[in-house]
């Protein structure tokens, strides 16, 4: 004799019926938010974004002008101090911060281009075209990264559009491996042959199918894309090749690198700054990592 189940309360059906399953976006902005050394990597890359952004328009100041007494140390007189040229470092550091952020931020979105593009290209088509791009991606990737930059800014005017195309050029090759990765092993799924059974064209599939899931590593890739940038401005600033007409925290530290030893906080400050501006960049990028990772996702 067959039991008749139990009965399920309608509120309870209503109930689930009203939670529908959480999206992968909710699930990675919550793990991201739970993660409080990528909280703290966003706040201080928007205290540094506050400053530098807002600070020249309530500053209204020059910061090439001669401020003070030469090499005057951090106090009344000058809060951070001065340079060998009298120059205030304080005033220096809130202007030089919008040059180095723009030029790692363009610089990154080049190098995001550039690699999306050749990675995407060569993991979708395959064959010759693979072996092609791959081919000059691997000549790009053997080349001295920093010195083929200091090559092409001195080929050109140091200005910084000059630095920040000459730092895309030459960094582009890792994202373009991690494409080609993620496109060869996307492009076999199940929905992007049921695209191409529907008659959608190539380009519709690599960019409106393949790459929105392809989106993750990618994301994680570009924002330690921005830190390097960053570096890379200051390095090549370090050695003499930055814009000599727009204050950075590079130049900064290269203009006064011969007076380290007696005027030691125009060259720390600086490159103090540069330090906490890459670190909240890498914590981002690995609160980013674990976020958009399923797995890390399972565990939280």
């Amino acid at each position: 004799m067959s039991q008749t189940p139990p009965a399920v309360p309608i509120a309870a059906l209503q109930g689930q019926a009203a939670r529908p399953p959480a999206r992968p976006s909710y699930e990675a902005l919550r793990v991201f938010a739970r993660n409080p050394t990528a909280l703290a990597g966003v706040l201080l890359l928007a205290a540094i974004l506050a400053v530098t952004l807002f600070g020249p328009l309530l500053m209204d100041a020059d910061p090439f002008e001669i401020a003070g007494a030469p090499m005057t140390p951090p106090g009344a007189d000058a809060l951070l101090g001065t340079d060998y040229l009298g120059r205030d470092v304080f005033t220096g550091m809130v202007y030089g911060g919008r040059a180095t952020l723009l030029v790692g931020v363009v610089a990154a979105v080049l190098s995001m281009a550039i690699g999306l593009t050749v990675g995407a290209l060569a993991g979708y088509y395959g064959g010759w075209i693979d072996e092609t791009l791959m081919r000059v991606t691997e000549f790009f990737q053997v080349l001295p990264t920093l010195l083929f930059a200091m090559v092409l800014v001195t080929l050109f005017s140091p200005s910084l559009a000059t630095i920040s195309v000459a730092i895309g050029v030459v960094s582009w090759p890792g994202t373009a491996r991690l494409a080609r990765g993620e496109f060869l092993r996307l492009k076999r799924r199940e929905y992007v042959l049921a695209e191409r059974v529907i008659g959608a064209g190539d380009a519709r599939i690599i960019w409106r199918v393949i790459l929105p899931n392809a989106l993750a590593p990618l994301i994680v890739s570009a924002t330690l894309a921005i830190g390097m940038a960053i570096l890379f401005e200051a390095g090549l600033s370090f050695l003499g090749l930055g814009d000599p007409n727009i204050m950075s925290w590079g130049l900064m530290i290269g203009s006064n690198r011969p007076y380290i030893l007696t005027a030691w906080w125009a060259v720390t400050l600086p490159g103090a700054a540069i330090f906490l501006t890459v670190l909240a960049v890498s914590l981002i990028g690995d609160g980013l990592n674990d976020a958009l990772n399923p797995n890390s996702r399972g565990r939280a």
